[in-house]
Protein backbone atom coordinates (compact mmCIF):
# COMPACT_ATOMS: atom_id res chain seq x y z
CA UNK A 1 0.00 0.00 0.00
CA UNK A 2 1.29 3.46 -0.92
CA UNK A 3 -0.07 6.68 0.56
CA UNK A 4 0.61 9.49 -1.89
CA UNK A 5 0.99 13.15 -0.97
CA UNK A 6 -2.26 13.95 -2.79
CA UNK A 7 -4.14 11.60 -0.47
CA UNK A 8 -2.55 13.16 2.61
CA UNK A 9 -3.24 16.69 1.36
CA UNK A 10 -6.85 15.75 0.82
CA UNK A 11 -7.08 14.28 4.31
CA UNK A 12 -5.45 17.37 5.87
CA UNK A 13 -7.97 19.75 4.32
CA UNK A 14 -10.61 18.97 6.93
CA UNK A 15 -8.28 19.72 9.85
CA UNK A 16 -6.44 22.82 8.64
CA UNK A 17 -8.89 25.34 10.10
CA UNK A 18 -8.65 23.94 13.62
CA UNK A 19 -4.88 23.66 13.25
CA UNK A 20 -4.55 27.30 12.24
CA UNK A 21 -6.50 28.40 15.31
CA UNK A 22 -4.44 26.27 17.69
CA UNK A 23 -1.11 27.13 16.09
CA UNK A 24 -1.75 30.89 15.96
CA UNK A 25 -2.59 30.90 19.67
CA UNK A 26 0.52 28.93 20.63
CA UNK A 27 2.78 30.86 18.27
CA UNK A 28 1.71 34.20 19.73
CA UNK A 29 2.24 32.92 23.26
CA UNK A 30 5.67 31.46 22.57
CA UNK A 31 6.84 34.46 20.55
CA UNK A 32 6.02 36.77 23.47
CA UNK A 33 8.19 34.58 25.68
CA UNK A 34 11.12 34.98 23.28
CA UNK A 35 10.95 31.61 21.50
CA UNK A 36 11.86 31.36 17.82
CA UNK A 37 8.86 29.34 16.69
CA UNK A 38 9.88 28.91 13.05
CA UNK A 39 13.29 27.58 14.10
CA UNK A 40 11.65 25.11 16.51
CA UNK A 41 9.25 23.91 13.83
CA UNK A 42 12.15 23.40 11.41
CA UNK A 43 14.06 21.35 13.99
CA UNK A 44 11.01 19.17 14.60
CA UNK A 45 10.56 18.68 10.86
CA UNK A 46 14.21 17.65 10.49
CA UNK A 47 14.15 15.12 13.36
CA UNK A 48 14.26 11.54 12.04
CA UNK A 49 13.93 8.30 14.00
CA UNK A 50 14.92 4.88 12.66
CA UNK A 51 12.40 2.04 12.69
CA UNK A 52 13.83 -1.44 13.40
CA UNK A 53 12.99 -4.04 10.80
CA UNK A 54 11.64 -6.44 13.44
CA UNK A 55 9.07 -3.97 14.83
CA UNK A 56 6.58 -4.01 11.94
CA UNK A 57 4.86 -7.18 13.16
CA UNK A 58 3.08 -7.86 16.42
CA UNK A 59 5.44 -8.24 19.36
CA UNK A 60 5.14 -11.02 21.85
CA UNK A 61 5.92 -12.49 25.21
CA UNK A 62 7.67 -15.71 26.10
CA UNK A 63 4.18 -17.27 26.27
CA UNK A 64 2.59 -16.19 23.01
CA UNK A 65 2.37 -13.90 20.04
CA UNK A 66 -0.88 -12.73 18.48
CA UNK A 67 -0.90 -11.52 14.89
CA UNK A 68 -2.81 -8.47 13.67
CA UNK A 69 -2.92 -9.68 10.12
CA UNK A 70 -1.33 -7.93 7.18
CA UNK A 71 2.11 -8.28 8.77
CA UNK A 72 5.13 -8.13 6.44
CA UNK A 73 6.26 -11.57 5.34
CA UNK A 74 9.48 -10.42 3.64
CA UNK A 75 11.98 -7.63 4.11
CA UNK A 76 10.68 -5.68 1.12
CA UNK A 77 7.25 -5.52 2.75
CA UNK A 78 8.85 -4.27 5.95
CA UNK A 79 10.34 -1.37 4.01
CA UNK A 80 6.89 -0.72 2.55
CA UNK A 81 5.51 -0.45 6.10
CA UNK A 82 8.26 1.94 7.19
CA UNK A 83 7.43 3.89 4.04
CA UNK A 84 3.82 4.14 5.24
CA UNK A 85 4.98 5.47 8.61
CA UNK A 86 7.26 7.97 6.93
CA UNK A 87 4.54 9.14 4.53
CA UNK A 88 2.20 9.79 7.45
CA UNK A 89 4.77 11.49 9.72
CA UNK A 90 7.88 12.44 7.71
CA UNK A 91 9.75 11.51 10.90
CA UNK A 92 10.57 7.86 10.20
CA UNK A 93 13.10 8.30 7.41
CA UNK A 94 15.42 5.43 8.32
CA UNK A 95 15.28 1.68 8.85
CA UNK A 96 17.57 -0.35 11.09
CA UNK A 97 18.09 -3.95 9.95
CA UNK A 98 18.51 -6.88 12.32
CA UNK A 99 20.69 -9.69 10.97
CA UNK A 100 20.13 -12.62 10.42
CA UNK A 101 16.38 -11.97 10.74
CA UNK A 102 16.46 -9.67 7.72
CA UNK A 103 19.30 -10.56 5.36
CA UNK A 104 18.70 -8.85 1.99
CA UNK A 105 18.30 -11.26 -0.92
CA UNK A 106 18.76 -8.51 -3.52
CA UNK A 107 20.69 -5.52 -2.20
CA UNK A 108 20.22 -3.36 -5.30
CA UNK A 109 16.47 -3.91 -5.35
CA UNK A 110 16.24 -3.24 -1.62
CA UNK A 111 18.14 0.04 -1.96
CA UNK A 112 15.84 1.09 -4.78
CA UNK A 113 12.81 0.25 -2.65
CA UNK A 114 14.18 2.28 0.24
CA UNK A 115 14.90 5.21 -2.06
CA UNK A 116 11.36 5.14 -3.42
CA UNK A 117 10.08 5.59 0.13
CA UNK A 118 12.62 8.28 1.02
CA UNK A 119 14.40 5.95 3.46
CA UNK A 120 18.05 5.37 4.37
CA UNK A 121 19.61 2.46 6.25
CA UNK A 122 20.59 3.35 9.80
CA UNK A 123 22.62 1.20 12.22
CA UNK A 124 22.94 -2.51 11.53
CA UNK A 125 22.13 -4.87 14.41
CA UNK A 126 23.86 -8.20 15.00
CA UNK A 127 22.30 -11.15 16.81
CA UNK A 128 24.39 -13.39 19.04
CA UNK A 129 21.68 -13.93 21.65
CA UNK A 130 20.07 -16.94 20.02
CA UNK A 131 21.23 -19.93 17.98
CA UNK A 132 20.08 -19.94 14.37
CA UNK A 133 19.12 -23.07 12.40
CA UNK A 134 22.25 -24.84 11.21
CA UNK A 135 24.55 -22.86 13.52
CA UNK A 136 28.03 -24.40 13.82
CA UNK A 137 28.51 -23.02 17.35
CA UNK A 138 26.14 -22.30 20.24
CA UNK A 139 25.67 -19.10 22.23
CA UNK A 140 24.01 -20.93 25.12
CA UNK A 141 26.84 -20.03 27.47
CA UNK A 142 27.90 -16.79 25.84
CA UNK A 143 29.03 -15.30 22.56
CA UNK A 144 31.65 -12.53 22.64
CA UNK A 145 32.43 -13.38 26.27
CA UNK A 146 32.43 -17.16 25.86
CA UNK A 147 35.12 -19.35 27.38
CA UNK A 148 34.83 -21.38 24.18
CA UNK A 149 37.20 -19.83 21.68
CA UNK A 150 35.28 -21.27 18.73
CA UNK A 151 32.01 -19.71 19.95
CA UNK A 152 33.72 -16.34 20.33
CA UNK A 153 35.22 -16.55 16.84
CA UNK A 154 31.83 -17.55 15.43
CA UNK A 155 30.18 -14.52 17.08
CA UNK A 156 32.91 -12.17 15.88
CA UNK A 157 32.57 -13.47 12.33
CA UNK A 158 28.80 -12.93 12.46
CA UNK A 159 29.37 -9.27 13.37
CA UNK A 160 31.84 -8.95 10.51
CA UNK A 161 29.21 -10.38 8.17
CA UNK A 162 26.72 -7.78 9.42
CA UNK A 163 29.27 -5.07 8.63
CA UNK A 164 29.71 -6.43 5.10
CA UNK A 165 25.96 -6.36 4.52
CA UNK A 166 25.74 -2.87 5.99
CA UNK A 167 28.46 -1.57 3.67
CA UNK A 168 26.43 -2.70 0.68
CA UNK A 169 23.40 -0.81 2.03
CA UNK A 170 25.39 2.37 2.78
CA UNK A 171 24.87 2.01 6.52
CA UNK A 172 27.52 3.65 8.68
CA UNK A 173 27.26 1.94 12.07
CA UNK A 174 26.95 -1.35 13.92
CA UNK A 175 25.01 -1.88 17.15
CA UNK A 176 26.10 -4.72 19.43
CA UNK A 177 23.84 -5.92 22.22
CA UNK A 178 24.92 -8.94 24.23
CA UNK A 179 22.80 -11.36 26.21
CA UNK A 180 26.06 -12.73 27.61
CA UNK A 181 26.13 -13.26 31.34
CA UNK A 182 25.44 -15.78 34.08
CA UNK A 183 22.31 -17.18 35.67
CA UNK A 184 24.07 -18.53 38.78
CA UNK A 185 26.97 -17.50 41.02
CA UNK A 186 30.21 -19.15 40.04
CA UNK A 187 29.03 -19.87 36.51
CA UNK A 188 31.70 -17.61 35.02
CA UNK A 189 34.69 -15.57 36.06
CA UNK A 190 33.70 -11.91 35.78
CA UNK A 191 37.15 -10.71 34.77
CA UNK A 192 37.62 -13.42 32.15
CA UNK A 193 34.19 -12.69 30.68
CA UNK A 194 34.95 -8.96 30.46
CA UNK A 195 38.41 -9.57 29.01
CA UNK A 196 37.02 -11.90 26.34
CA UNK A 197 34.31 -9.37 25.46
CA UNK A 198 36.85 -6.57 25.10
CA UNK A 199 39.07 -8.65 22.83
CA UNK A 200 36.10 -9.65 20.68
CA UNK A 201 34.81 -6.08 20.36
CA UNK A 202 38.29 -4.83 19.41
CA UNK A 203 38.44 -7.43 16.63
CA UNK A 204 35.01 -6.32 15.35
CA UNK A 205 35.99 -2.66 15.60
CA UNK A 206 39.16 -3.27 13.61
CA UNK A 207 37.07 -4.72 10.77
CA UNK A 208 34.83 -1.65 10.45
CA UNK A 209 35.37 0.92 7.68
CA UNK A 210 37.00 4.15 8.79
CA UNK A 211 33.73 6.08 8.48
CA UNK A 212 31.72 3.63 10.62
CA UNK A 213 30.76 3.83 14.29
CA UNK A 214 30.38 1.01 16.82
CA UNK A 215 27.52 1.34 19.33
CA UNK A 216 27.78 -0.80 22.47
CA UNK A 217 24.57 -1.42 24.42
CA UNK A 218 24.30 -2.39 28.07
CA UNK A 219 21.65 -4.05 30.18
CA UNK A 220 21.55 -4.90 33.92
CA UNK A 221 19.67 -8.19 33.58
CA UNK A 222 17.78 -10.50 31.21
CA UNK A 223 18.03 -13.09 29.86
CA UNK A 224 20.70 -13.77 32.49
CA UNK A 225 19.47 -12.65 35.90
CA UNK A 226 22.54 -13.10 38.10
CA UNK A 227 24.87 -11.03 35.96
CA UNK A 228 25.29 -9.59 32.50
CA UNK A 229 28.76 -8.91 31.16
CA UNK A 230 27.94 -5.38 29.92
CA UNK A 231 25.62 -4.50 32.77
CA UNK A 232 25.75 -0.69 32.88
CA UNK A 233 26.78 2.47 31.06
CA UNK A 234 30.15 2.55 32.81
CA UNK A 235 31.12 -0.86 31.45
CA UNK A 236 29.95 0.10 27.96
CA UNK A 237 31.86 3.39 28.23
CA UNK A 238 35.01 1.54 29.33
CA UNK A 239 34.73 -0.92 26.44
CA UNK A 240 34.09 1.90 23.94
CA UNK A 241 37.22 3.69 25.13
CA UNK A 242 39.19 0.45 24.84
CA UNK A 243 38.03 -0.01 21.22
CA UNK A 244 38.76 3.50 19.97
CA UNK A 245 37.41 6.94 19.16
CA UNK A 246 34.70 5.61 16.80
CA UNK A 247 33.17 3.37 19.47
CA UNK A 248 30.35 4.74 21.61
CA UNK A 249 27.83 3.82 24.27
CA UNK A 250 24.23 3.25 23.21
CA UNK A 251 21.48 4.05 25.71
CA UNK A 252 18.26 2.02 25.68
CA UNK A 253 15.60 3.49 27.97
CA UNK A 254 14.50 0.04 29.15
CA UNK A 255 18.01 -1.14 30.00
CA UNK A 256 18.15 0.30 33.50
CA UNK A 257 17.15 -0.69 36.98
CA UNK A 258 13.95 1.02 38.24
CA UNK A 259 14.30 4.75 38.98
CA UNK A 260 17.79 5.05 37.49
CA UNK A 261 18.60 8.68 36.67
CA UNK A 262 18.92 8.16 32.91
CA UNK A 263 19.15 11.87 32.14
CA UNK A 264 22.32 12.09 34.25
CA UNK A 265 23.81 9.15 32.31
CA UNK A 266 22.97 10.95 29.05
CA UNK A 267 24.59 14.16 30.28
CA UNK A 268 27.74 12.36 31.43
CA UNK A 269 28.20 10.46 28.17
CA UNK A 270 27.66 13.57 26.04
CA UNK A 271 30.10 15.52 28.20
CA UNK A 272 32.69 12.84 27.44
CA UNK A 273 31.72 12.68 23.76
CA UNK A 274 30.66 9.04 23.98
CA UNK A 275 26.89 8.96 23.47
CA UNK A 276 26.49 7.31 20.09
CA UNK A 277 22.90 6.16 19.92
CA UNK A 278 19.56 6.08 21.66
CA UNK A 279 16.81 3.45 21.73
CA UNK A 280 13.39 4.76 22.72
CA UNK A 281 10.75 2.80 24.64
CA UNK A 282 9.08 2.94 28.05
CA UNK A 283 8.75 0.67 31.05
CA UNK A 284 6.98 0.13 34.34
CA UNK A 285 9.04 -2.71 35.78
CA UNK A 286 12.01 -3.51 33.55
CA UNK A 287 12.73 -3.81 29.86
CA UNK A 288 9.00 -3.79 29.08
CA UNK A 289 9.49 -2.28 25.59
CA UNK A 290 6.26 -0.32 25.95
CA UNK A 291 5.15 2.52 23.70
CA UNK A 292 7.42 5.54 24.16
CA UNK A 293 6.03 8.04 26.65
CA UNK A 294 3.19 5.78 27.80
CA UNK A 295 4.44 5.42 31.39
CA UNK A 296 7.02 8.13 32.20
CA UNK A 297 6.54 11.10 29.86
CA UNK A 298 8.17 13.59 32.28
CA UNK A 299 11.28 11.42 32.52
CA UNK A 300 11.39 11.34 28.72
CA UNK A 301 11.22 15.14 28.65
CA UNK A 302 14.05 15.44 31.19
CA UNK A 303 16.17 13.11 29.08
CA UNK A 304 15.48 15.21 26.00
CA UNK A 305 16.40 18.33 27.91
CA UNK A 306 19.87 16.85 28.40
CA UNK A 307 20.01 15.67 24.79
CA UNK A 308 19.12 19.13 23.46
CA UNK A 309 21.66 20.75 25.77
CA UNK A 310 24.33 18.23 24.80
CA UNK A 311 23.74 18.59 21.05
CA UNK A 312 24.18 22.35 21.43
CA UNK A 313 27.11 22.37 23.88
CA UNK A 314 29.04 19.11 23.43
CA UNK A 315 30.42 19.43 19.93
CA UNK A 316 32.85 16.60 20.72
CA UNK A 317 29.87 14.24 20.75
CA UNK A 318 28.52 13.04 17.37
CA UNK A 319 24.88 13.62 16.56
CA UNK A 320 23.15 10.60 18.13
CA UNK A 321 21.51 7.84 16.12
CA UNK A 322 17.83 7.56 17.15
CA UNK A 323 15.80 4.35 17.01
CA UNK A 324 12.51 3.10 18.45
CA UNK A 325 12.93 -0.16 20.36
CA UNK A 326 9.35 -0.72 21.48
CA UNK A 327 7.17 -3.74 20.94
CA UNK A 328 3.87 -4.81 22.44
CA UNK A 329 1.52 -7.71 22.01
CA UNK A 330 -1.90 -6.05 22.11
CA UNK A 331 -1.60 -3.09 19.70
CA UNK A 332 -1.52 -2.72 15.98
CA UNK A 333 2.29 -2.46 15.60
CA UNK A 334 2.10 0.43 13.14
CA UNK A 335 -0.21 2.41 15.42
CA UNK A 336 2.15 1.67 18.31
CA UNK A 337 5.06 3.09 16.29
CA UNK A 338 3.01 6.17 15.36
CA UNK A 339 2.28 6.78 19.03
CA UNK A 340 5.96 6.39 19.86
CA UNK A 341 6.99 8.85 17.17
CA UNK A 342 4.45 11.34 18.52
CA UNK A 343 5.76 10.99 22.09
CA UNK A 344 9.38 11.41 20.98
CA UNK A 345 8.63 14.57 19.04
CA UNK A 346 6.51 15.99 21.86
CA UNK A 347 9.37 15.53 24.35
CA UNK A 348 11.84 16.98 21.86
CA UNK A 349 9.65 20.02 21.20
CA UNK A 350 9.12 20.60 24.93
CA UNK A 351 12.87 20.44 25.51
CA UNK A 352 13.43 22.99 22.75
CA UNK A 353 11.18 25.37 24.70
CA UNK A 354 13.36 25.29 27.82
CA UNK A 355 14.94 28.70 28.40
CA UNK A 356 18.49 27.44 28.91
CA UNK A 357 19.88 30.89 29.78
CA UNK A 358 17.26 31.41 32.49
CA UNK A 359 17.84 27.88 33.75
CA UNK A 360 21.59 28.48 33.96
CA UNK A 361 20.98 31.70 35.90
CA UNK A 362 18.70 29.90 38.34
CA UNK A 363 21.30 27.18 38.81
CA UNK A 364 24.09 29.68 39.44
CA UNK A 365 21.90 31.42 42.01
CA UNK A 366 20.86 28.12 43.61
CA UNK A 367 17.27 29.11 42.91
CA UNK A 368 15.76 25.64 42.99
CA UNK A 369 12.16 26.83 42.74
CA UNK A 370 12.85 28.88 39.60
CA UNK A 371 14.78 26.01 38.01
CA UNK A 372 11.89 23.62 38.59
CA UNK A 373 9.36 26.10 37.22
CA UNK A 374 11.41 26.69 34.06
CA UNK A 375 11.46 22.97 33.30
CA UNK A 376 7.85 22.31 34.21
CA UNK A 377 6.52 25.31 32.31
CA UNK A 378 8.10 23.88 29.16
CA UNK A 379 6.84 20.39 29.95
CA UNK A 380 3.27 21.57 30.56
CA UNK A 381 3.08 23.37 27.23
CA UNK A 382 0.84 21.61 24.70
CA UNK A 383 3.30 21.48 21.81
CA UNK A 384 1.16 19.35 19.49
CA UNK A 385 0.40 22.34 17.20
CA UNK A 386 4.17 22.65 16.66
CA UNK A 387 4.31 19.01 15.56
CA UNK A 388 1.35 19.60 13.25
CA UNK A 389 3.06 22.66 11.77
CA UNK A 390 6.19 20.60 11.09
CA UNK A 391 4.13 17.86 9.45
CA UNK A 392 2.13 20.28 7.35
CA UNK A 393 5.38 21.90 6.25
CA UNK A 394 6.80 18.48 5.29
CA UNK A 395 3.68 17.17 3.56
CA UNK A 396 2.79 14.68 6.30
CA UNK A 397 -0.58 14.07 7.97
CA UNK A 398 -1.75 16.53 10.63
CA UNK A 399 -2.94 13.59 12.75
CA UNK A 400 -1.09 10.44 11.63
CA UNK A 401 -3.10 7.92 13.67
CA UNK A 402 -6.44 9.39 12.61
CA UNK A 403 -5.26 9.33 9.01
CA UNK A 404 -4.06 5.75 9.38
CA UNK A 405 -7.48 4.69 10.61
CA UNK A 406 -9.51 6.78 8.19
CA UNK A 407 -7.47 5.43 5.28
CA UNK A 408 -8.05 1.88 6.59
CA UNK A 409 -4.38 0.98 6.31
CA UNK A 410 -4.55 -2.19 8.41
CA UNK A 411 -7.61 -3.45 6.58
CA UNK A 412 -5.87 -2.86 3.27
CA UNK A 413 -2.72 -4.66 4.42
CA UNK A 414 -4.78 -7.65 5.54
CA UNK A 415 -6.51 -7.82 2.18
CA UNK A 416 -3.14 -7.65 0.42
CA UNK A 417 -1.12 -10.00 2.65
CA UNK A 418 -3.51 -12.16 4.58
CA UNK A 419 -2.87 -13.31 8.14
CA UNK A 420 0.73 -14.50 8.08
CA UNK A 421 2.95 -13.44 10.98
CA UNK A 422 5.92 -11.18 10.36
CA UNK A 423 9.35 -12.71 9.90
CA UNK A 424 11.98 -12.27 12.59
CA UNK A 425 11.61 -12.48 16.36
Amino acid sequence: MIIGKDIIDQYNTAGVENFNTDFDFLQNKLTKSGANVSEIVNKIADFQVAIPSWALGAGGTRFGRFSYGGEPAVLEQKLDDVGLLHALTHSAGAVSLHIPWDIPSDVSALKESAKSHGLVFDAMNSNTFQDQPGAKQSYKFGSLNSVNEDSRAYAVEHNKEVIRIGKELDSKSLTVWLADGASFPGQLNFQTALSNTEKSLKEIYADMPEDWKLFIEYKPYEPNFYSTTIQDWGTSFMLANACGERAFTLVDLGHHLPNTNIEQIVATLMYKGKLGGFHFNDSKYGDDDLTVGSIKPYALFLIFNELVYGIENNKNNPYPAWMIDASHNIKDPLEDLLQSLEAILIAYAQALLVDQKALKTAQLNNDVVAAQDILQNAYRTDVRPLLQAARLQSGAALDPIAAYRNLKVRETLISERGWAKATGL
